[in-house]
């Protein structure tokens, strides 16, 4: 029998995840039983302390053991963290060192969420690829350079590290993981019971941009506020390198730099996020829409909101705005 590790930090708030994680996992054990083989893991909530409050003491969780008594495991899932992310890695230092060192040996990890920052910190993550909550990812690019983050992706698998997005999206994580660790047929039972939508593989719907602005570069600032009170134009880089005297190669680079995205990816950000609020609170038509961010080719427009939603513009109103139909 495997072993899975679900682990318990302290000092965190969000207990959804761990219960999910537990829930879903053990009922793919007992599907297994059910349909005459052995339960495939061994499921154990782990920590450091014998009891971890969560939300001001209103639920508690106490772990099956601690971390230091086990001593090999197969699967470990770090649930999503609270905001204070270098509160929750300071004082879970034991934790991230037993998680590396699990990993090392032969363990593979899967985070939640925001517990990305934690399985960041213990350097496993550098140079692969992750994701985490879009509404995190400015804080996490400037706290993990090294890592390449995926904040449109829902899930990444990169060399047995699982990650995924954001808040409830845990549950395709889990879906995922069951199809990985037992069978698709379990995946597709587990998927049934909790009504999760199975082979899920985005959170780009869900993203709201609000544009990149935790960096210390001026004249990048200066420019993305130019890009964003200027929607229906459009732009050229070459205008905005010469409007802030910045030569074009070096406008790029320090753009990159700062914000994660190129210029015209900036841009295409920004408008598709006006397009996205007009679609969800008005009748505007398509068209409308699309001369209002600057755009007048309709196929143009159609790839680039759905390269940056997931979804077409028309998909989109239909699901986003009920009385705009």
């Amino acid at each position: 029998m495997k072993h899975l590790t679900i682990i318990v930090p302290d000092g965190q708030n969000n207990l959804s995840s761990i219960i999910g994680a537990y829930k879903i996992m053990s009922r793919a054990n007992e599907y297994w039983k059910k349909t005459g083989r052995k339960e495939l893991f061994k499921i154990q909530l782990a920590g450091i302390s014998k009891k971890i409050d969560f939300y001001e003491g209103l639920f508690t969780v106490k772990p099956h053991t601690n971390i230091s008594a086990i001593t090999k495991t197969d699967l470990i899932i770090i649930p999503s963290l609270n905001h204070n992310y270098q509160q929750a890695i300071k004082g879970n230092k034991l934790l991230i060192d037993w998680i590396e060192k699990q990993y090392k040996s032969g363990a593979e990890v899967a985070s939640i969420c925001t517990g990305a920052f934690m399985l960041a910190s213990s350097g496993l993550l550098d140079g692969k690829s992750c994701s985490t909550h879009w509404a995190a990812a400015d804080h996490f690019r400037i706290m993990f350079p090294k890592v390449d983050l995926k904040a449109d992706q829902l899930i990444t698998d990169e060399n047995g590290i699982y990650t995924n997005g954001g808040a409830y999206s845990f549950l395709n994580l889990m879906i995922y993981l069951v199809e990985k660790y037992y069978d698709r047929q379990t995946a597709i039972f587990c998927s049934k019971v909790f009504q999760i939508e199975i082979d899920r593989q985005s959170q780009s719907a869900f993203t709201i941009f609000t544009g990149q602005k935790k960096h210390d570069d001026e004249m990048v600032k200066k420019a993305q506020a130019y890009i964003e009170d200027r929607l229906d134009e459009k732009i050229s880089v070459e205008h905005l390198s010469c409007q802030f005297s910045v030569g074009r190669r070096n406008f790029d680079r320090r753009f990159i730099k700062a914000t994660g995205n190129t210029p015209v990816e900036y841009a295409q950000r920004v408008k598709i996020e006006s397009a996205k609020k007009t679609f969800e609170t008005s009748r505007k038509t398509i068209n409308e829409v699309m001369y209002a961010v600057g755009y007048s080719d309709v196929k143009a427009f159609r790839e680039v909101f759905r390269k940056i939603t997931g979804m077409s513009p028309l998909a989109y109103k239909a699901k986003y705005n009920k009385e705009g139909q």
